[in-house]
Order: C-alpha cells, then sequence, then structure tokens
C-alpha cells in the first residue's frame, strides 16, 4: 500500500470531481474555459479534482493533450485541493504519463483499467507494476469498471506497492463488499458510478463517489455526500431523485451521451465547453436537449 498523508486520504474519501476537457471550434483543446467550473467546484468544497478521467475524454485525447490538461489543472487549482490525474492506454503511455503527472506536480494519479480485449488477469497486474515504478511514489487510485478479473485479482491488485485506493465502477454492491472484506484495511474504496449509486455503494462500505455532476452543480454533490455522512440516506435519495433525469440523459445511446450530456448543460449555463469528439454523442438530440434544460430548471440551476 502507498503512504498517503491523512490530507490526501480524507480528500480520496469524499467527492473525486472529474472535470470535463473543453474545446475551441477548431476541436483543440482550450483549458482556459475550465475556470469557472474550477471555481464553482473548489467555493462548493469539493474534496479533490481529477484531470484525464472519463468525464475528462481521455480517450480521446492525444498524449501531449492529456499532458497539458493535467498541467492547467494544476496550476489552476494551484493548491486549493488535491488532483489527481487519469493515467492509462498503452502501458508506455499510461508510464510516460505517470512520470509527466509526477514532475507536474499531482497529488496521486488514477489508473484507467486497460481497455484491451485480450487482457490477462496476471497480465494487469503487471501493467498496475509498471504504472507504479513510473509513478515513483505517487499514490495510485485503480479504476476499475469491469469485475471479471474477479476478487482474488482485485485484492492482489491492492497490494501492488504504491496503490492506495480502488475507484469502484462497476454495477455490483455486494462484489465491492466483498472486495472490501478481503483487502487490507488502509485501502481506499470508492463509489466510481457518481451519486445515483452512491447510497448502495456507501453502505457496503465504500466512501465518497466520483462525480461529473460537479461541472454543472458542485453544491448538489456536496450535499449528498453530507446526507450520506450523517446516515440520512432518504434525504440523499430525494436529492438524487432531483437529478436522476440528468443522469438518466447521460445514460442513453450505451452511454454515448454521458460526456455530451455535462456539455450541453455547461452551454445551458453559459459555460460553453465546445462539442464532445467522436465516438461520444453530439449534440443531444432535441428531446434529449428539452429534457435536460427542463430538469436544471426545475432545480433551479439555469
Amino acid at each position: 500500500m502507498a503512504e498517503i498523508s491523512a490530507g490526501l486520504r480524507k480528500a480520496l474519501t469524499g467527492i473525486s470531481g472529474i472535470l470535463v476537457t473543453p474545446f475551441d471550434a477548431n476541436d483543440n483543446i482550450e483549458p482556459g474555459k475550465l475556470d469557472p467550473i474550477i471555481e464553482r467546484a473548489i467555493a462548493a468544497k469539493v474534496d479533490i479534482l481529477v484531470a484525464n478521467g472519463n468525464t475528462s475524454e481521455f480517450y480521446s485525447l492525444q498524449a501531449h493533450e492529456a499532458e497539458r490538461m493535467m498541467q492547467a489543472v494544476v496550476e489552476k487549482v494551484a493548491g486549493r485541493a488535491p488532483v489527481l490525474n487519469g493515467v492509462g492506454r498503452s502501458v508506455g503511455e499510461a508510464c510516460a504519463l505517470a512520470r509527466a503527472s509526477r514532475k507536474a506536480g499531482v497529488d496521486a494519479i488514477m489508473v484507467h483499467q486497460p481497455p484491451d480485449p485480450f487482457a490477462a488477469p496476471r497480465g494487469v497486474l503487471e501493467y498496475i507494476r509498471r504504472v507504479a515504478d513510473a509513478a515513483d511514489g505517487l499514490p495510485l487510485m485503480l479504476y476499475l469498471r469491469n469485475d471479471a478479473i474477479g476478487i482474488d485479482n482485485i485484492v492482489k491488485l491492492t497490494e501492488i506497492p504504491g496503490v492506495a485506493g480502488v475507484k469502484w465502477a462497476t454495477p455490483a454492491p455486494l462484489k465491492l463488499a466483498q472486495a472490501i472484506r478481503s483487502a487490507a484495511p488502509e485501502i481506499v474504496w470508492v463509489c466510481g458510478l457518481a451519486e445515483v449509486w452512491a447510497p448502495s455503494m456507501y453502505a457496503v462500505g465504500a466512501q465518497g463517489f466520483t462525480s461529473g455532476l460537479i461541472n454543472v452543480w458542485p453544491a448538489r454533490s456536496v450535499a449528498i455526500l453530507e446526507a450520506l455522512r450523517a446516515g440520512q440516506y432518504q434525504e440523499a435519495m430525494r436529492l438524487i431523485g432531483e437529478i436522476e433525469e440528468f443522469e438518466a440523459i447521460r445514460a442513453e445511446e450505451l452511454n454515448g451521451t454521458n460526456v455530451t450530456g455535462v456539455k450541453a448543460a455547461l452551454q445551458l449555463l453559459g459555460n460553453d465547453c465546445g462539442p464532445t469528439r467522436a465516438p461520444a454523442a453530439w449534440p443531444l438530440t432535441t428531446s434529449q436537449q428539452e429534457r435536460m434544460k427542463t430538469m436544471l430548471k426545475s432545480v433551479g440551476v439555469i
């Protein structure tokens, strides 16, 4: 396990806000458009900010774009909150971005699960070992979107030196509970499926959750976490119920509107961060756009 400070550990058990990647009209990254998003998130006390997550369209970015977005987030946050940087794709790219993360001064890295169709469990273990070596002391949070490698192998991943925790993004809370029971108590387990799944995973031992909503309405994400920490599950479910349409739109088209929904909502807020890149859907359909607008108006966001 990684040695992490008490402050970072506390942040990891809170809300990991996954920042969008803004693009300009020529499809170039435009980090300056993140300014109001970061300021809103910090003002709302979002615990930790994440560059190059899935809401950041990590898999649509070129390596140099991912590195620049990481550097921009570190510069803009300026020490006011911990910063995680997502690394992944080929093992060489993941290691290179891990080394760049350390140089840029991020607080920890989030390792995307390798999407290779021929990823073997023991190959994934080797992948994480190599990324951990490249990170050279930076704590690793593993981003697990598929639990097919089995609980035993997941626990082995958490035993790799440098691994501090797991963002569990598979809708299997009972398997999560088993993994938590089987792993060392120092490992931090986080709901990686955002607000809607947070109560189920919190109930079995996960702490905090990842969120794309923080780009649009960070105060609501914070309120949900506060309700869960107070044991007020009914209140948490009420708060989540008011954003269910937001998350439902994001889940459509095989989740292809996940980031599209966030960027469409940002446009409605007057914080245009450009379109999503293919193969994500863009723009929302007329029906989806009207539903998004109605939902944001109903809760007073716009």
